[in-house]
């Protein structure tokens, strides 16, 4: 690894995994060859989030960060960014991935003694590693949590919350093992935010039209409809309903994505009863797929998708945001849509935002809307979480097909005071798009005009627009596509970037024309 002349650092090399620790201060130049230098969390001792308040003879639940992890202070996003702007996404991800997965098994092993002894004592349990944060989580006694401080590496104690058993899903899950695939976009019957984000001109001007690109939607719900079927993904290395663990991964039948609330591959927790109120509901996750990549049907229903051409796949998780995060990056996503909200999360929002920040080094782009709090909620707490994470997060705030802001639409500005991040004020969100009388297609293939309204359907947008430029430059990296999408939105609002609808309306055009101009410049 070259390193700046203007720094001098320490590396140390540990026999047991060869992984390499840099000073946090450093500003290094990444050799592609190299393995990735991970950085130590510097802290005199070990920091206990106020969060946790542990009852006597009660387990609490918290989670934990080892001292090595591939981003160490708060100000490494933007550091490594600089570091890895040469390289490309699909290399950038093999080589963080490969850095996460190493620090974290040698981190576990020093740890593992000790967890093991404690678990036999009772003094924690439900013991869950994580490599997406080099750490893991549990439920500790209070003795339990007094002894995991003096864990070798432990550096940071989180107030967790989280499931504390996996319960089983009876409903039998959809494979879709053959499917018409669709080949090219059509151009009737579209919906008419496909125009209005110019997302029909670059199909037809531009022949980009999302593929190659995988988008996993985090929900609570998939209706697996015709339109869907036509684009669903399929993990290779798992054989479908087989009740095998075929690609080792401790899930068993993750063949189109993985319920982790009923640990089950069934993505359909609650079937249609027939109440239009309650199945609008029930089409939450299905509506977002529709938008990001649904496409033309048998059964009459017309193309939804903005990436019409590209595929989906569904996670269900209500707290286990890590190992869906993991299986999301361990099947080459691209995209990853996130139309839900935690507020009130405390110290723990920085332990959401480490997660992310690692996840789009290993070139996921994760893409929220900015929340429907501007009437309940103050600035700058209308913006939760995942939209309130700065860079490693794309916030979409909501405006009508007139471009005037919807009145419930969240803004920013939003504010970082935790222990590990001390950004203060940053401005969010970055664009918008539609998040008023979207329209809604049912799964016969009928649709009901008008019935979505929400930063739920803003957010997919956004994913689906990300999804064409990637389709155009599969290499693009997050800072850089960043620039490009905020820079060629259309302005909606107050001159200039704004706390309301960001640089403005994506204009997906721009963007991918804006991509295919700077990749071809890079190959002159």
């Amino acid at each position: 690894m070259k390193t700046s002349n203007l720094l001098t650092t320490k590396y140390l090399v540990t026999s047991l995994a060869s992984i390499f620790l840099v000073s946090t201060s450093l500003v290094s130049y990444a050799n592609p060859l190299s393995p990735i230098a991970a950085e130590k969390i510097d802290t005199p001792k070990v920091w206990i989030s106020p969060d946790i308040q542990p009852t006597s003879n009660k387990t609490t639940a918290i989670t934990v960060w080892f001292d090595t992890q591939f981003l160490g202070d708060g100000q490494a996003y933007n550091r490594r960014a600089k570091e890895f702007s040469n390289t490309k996404r699909r290399q950038l991800r093999t080589k963080v991935l490969e850095c996460l997965k190493r620090i974290s098994e040698q981190s576990y092993q020093e740890a593992k003694s000790d967890l093991e002894t404690l678990k036999k004592s009772g003094a924690i349990n439900s013991l869950e590693r994580h490599w997406i944060i080099n750490g893991f989580s549990c439920r500790a006694t209070p003795k339990g949590l007094q002894a995991i401080v003096k864990i070798k590496g432990v550096s940071k104690i989180f107030a967790g919350k989280r499931n504390s058993r996996k319960v089983k899903n009876s409903a039998k899950a959809t494979f879709i093992t053959k499917s018409n695939r669709p080949s090219s976009p059509v151009f009737n019957q579209l919906p008419w935010y496909i125009s209005k984000l110019q997302a029909d001109k670059v199909w037809k001007e531009l022949g980009i039209t999302g593929q190659g690109t995988l988008n996993v939607i985090h929900d609570n719900n998939f209706i697996i409809t015709p339109s869907l079927i036509r684009t669903i993904y399929t993990n290779s290395k798992e054989i479908p309903n087989n009740g095998n663990d075929d690609d080792k991964n401790g899930l068993i039948d993750d063949y189109h994505g993985f319920n982790f609330n009923f640990n089950s591959p069934n993505l359909t927790s609650t079937p249609l009863t027939g109440s239009p109120r309650e199945d609008r509901k029930k089409l939450h996750g299905t509506s977002c797929a529709h938008i990001i990549c649904g496409a033309q049907a048998d059964n009459g229903a017309p193309q939804f998708g903005i990436a019409p051409l590209s595929r989906w796949a569904g996670v269900v998780s209500k707290n286990n945001i890590e190992a869906a995060i993991e299986w999301a990056i361990e099947n080459e996503a691209d995209t990853y849509s996130m139309s839900f909200s935690r507020p009130n999360l405390g110290e723990r929002r920085s332990h959401w935002r480490k997660i992310m920040e690692h996840g789009s080094f290993c070139g996921v782009f994760f893409v929220s809307g900015a929340g429907n709090f501007a009437q309940t909620t103050k600035v700058p707490v209308q913006m939760r979480i995942p939209e309130a994470i700065p860079e490693a997060v794309f916030a979409a705030a909501g405006v009508h097909q007139d471009l005037s802001k919807t009145s419930f639409s969240s803004k920013g500005p939003v504010k970082w005071n935790t222990e590990h991040y001390k950004d203060g004020i940053v401005q969010k969100p970055e664009v918008c798009a539609f998040n008023y009388q979207v329209p809604l297609l049912m799964p016969d293939g009928s649709v009901k005009p008008g019935k979505l309204n929400g930063n739920s359907f803003a957010g997919p947008m956004f994913c689906g627009t990300i999804s064409l430029m990637l389709s155009a430059d599969p290499d693009l990296l997050p800072w850089d596509l960043k620039k490009i999408i905020t820079s060629t939105a259309t302005d909606v609002a107050a001159p200039g970037v704004d706390y309301e609808t960001g640089h403005g309306l994506i204009n997906a055009y721009a963007a991918v024309k804006e991509v295919i101009r700077l990749k071809n410049s890079k190959t002159h």
